[in-house]
């Protein structure tokens, strides 16, 4: 934790984010902020989770982009603005922009979710497709705001960007005031440093910590002197960033007293818990929170923690994916391989015992030629229902009892 010496260089204060919260009052929704009993009892925290995905543009940057945009001058907004975003930021300043009249420009990463892309132009926005990650994106935006006159909306480099998002703060701990530790999604870190602020700035004695995706640790990196790679195919594309930002580092190197990595394997876990215990719907970004809880239960076990629910934008199929992945993962569902031969009633042979212990098949596939069996021999992959994994132990272990020969297809 920093001194309060330090916080006084800080390029924003408390009262810039309580001028924000002003400005911005009656144009974004104030998010409820939830006590979760279930994720508390799985958990062993205390969680509290503020539900941003209840934004009208179902992420919290509207807060940010909002009060960018309101301070800006009549001639500054005709001329219009342009930011670089994979979606979330996007679909803000587009929806805020076409509200106040500003003509918008997004420039977007080619992998960006189908439906970020639709719901930004949904907004009114002219979208450029630019690059494989946000930094080419990024670099492209700026050029088109040299030849074209516009003026450049940071994600989160930027001062009035950080006051917006620090209003999150603001809000969480006016409703559960016995929050002791806040748990942030960390990208570029434009949130995690306005709420840093307000929420030192309240409560000297609250615990700032980041949640950041293991495969882009980039602002854990600066924030710790380690070396590490910011690559990889992660659902979190919300908070994929090579390049952390050198205000908000600065912020976060002063005030957040930790950062921790998270893996993709519980940011699933976390979006399919937050479906199933809350009703509600997160990306991988906005679950890095409760991921956090999940990848280090001992560091947070006894704490009241405060959660930001930060973004609903998930693709529907990769929505589907990550829940039928949970199911498989918990021994709800599977897929078995078994060896059989190649003769009438082998099948029927199998089926009786998924019978037996009521277990549902959905789908039978028959591989016979690419196999290094025999020709009379042949794989058949059963995708089927159990109520548990106990449930699916029962049924392998029978079926190893009657002699077939069964292997469970893993995941990762």
């Amino acid at each position: 934790m920093a001194s309060p010496a330090l916080r006084n260089p800080l390029p924003v204060s408390l009262d810039d984010i309580r001028a924000a919260a002003e400005r911005i009052k009656g144009q974004v929704v104030r998010t409820p902020t939830m006590l979760s009993r279930t994720l508390s009892e799985l958990t062993g925290a205390t969680v509290y989770v503020k539900f941003e995905n209840l934004q009208f543009t179902a992420a919290y940057k509207e807060r940010g982009a909002l009060n960018k945009l309101l301070l800006m001058d009549e001639a500054t907004r005709a001329r219009g603005v342009i930011a670089a975003s994979a979606g979330n930021h996007a679909q803000a300043v587009a929806y805020h922009g076409r509200r106040l009249g500003v003509p918008v420009t997004i420039v977007m990463p080619k992998p960006t979710p189908t439906i970020k892309v639709m719901q930004t132009e949904g907004h009114g926005a002219n979208v450029v497709l630019h690059g494989e990650m946000f930094d080419e994106a990024y670099a492209r935006a700026q050029e088109l705001e040299r030849e074209q006159g516009l003026t450049f909306v940071h994600p989160f480099n930027d001062p009035e960007i950080i006051a917006g998002q620090g209003t999150v703060a603001l809000e969480l701990l006016e409703d559960a005031p016995e929050v002791e530790t806040l748990v942030v999604p960390i990208g570029g870190g434009g949130l995690i440093a306005g709420m840093g602020i307000a929420a030192k700035a309240i409560r000297p004695d609250i615990e700032v910590i980041g949640a950041q995706a293991e495969l882009y640790p980039s602002m854990y990196c600066r924030f710790t002197g380690n070396t590490l790679p910011s690559s990889g195919d992660t659902i979190a594309e919300g908070i994929a960033v090579k390049k952390p930002g050198e205000i908000t580092g600065a912020i976060i190197d002063a005030l957040v007293d930790e950062i921790l990595l998270v893996s993709e394997r519980d940011m699933e876990t976390a979006v399919s818990l937050l479906l199933q215990i809350e009703k509600t719907v997160a990306e991988g970004a906005g679950a890095a929170g409760l991921a956090a809880l999940l990848t280090h239960p001992e560091r947070l076990k006894g704490r009241t923690v405060g959660l930001v629910l930060t973004g609903g934008n998930i693709d529907t199929r990769l929505l589907a994916t990550v829940l039928l992945r949970d199911l498989a993962r918990s021994g709800r569902m599977a897929r078995l391989r078994i060896q059989l031969q190649d003769r009438p009633g082998a099948l029927f042979s199998v089926i009786r015992v998924f019978e037996k212990h009521q277990i549902n098949i959905i789908e039978i596939y028959h591989q016979r030629i690419f196999t290094t069996l025999p020709a009379k021999g042949l794989y058949t992959d059963f995708d089927c229902e159990a109520r548990d994994a106990a449930h699916l132990r029962r049924l392998l272990d029978d079926l190893q009892a009657a002699g077939f020969d069964v292997h469970p297809v893993e995941i990762h």
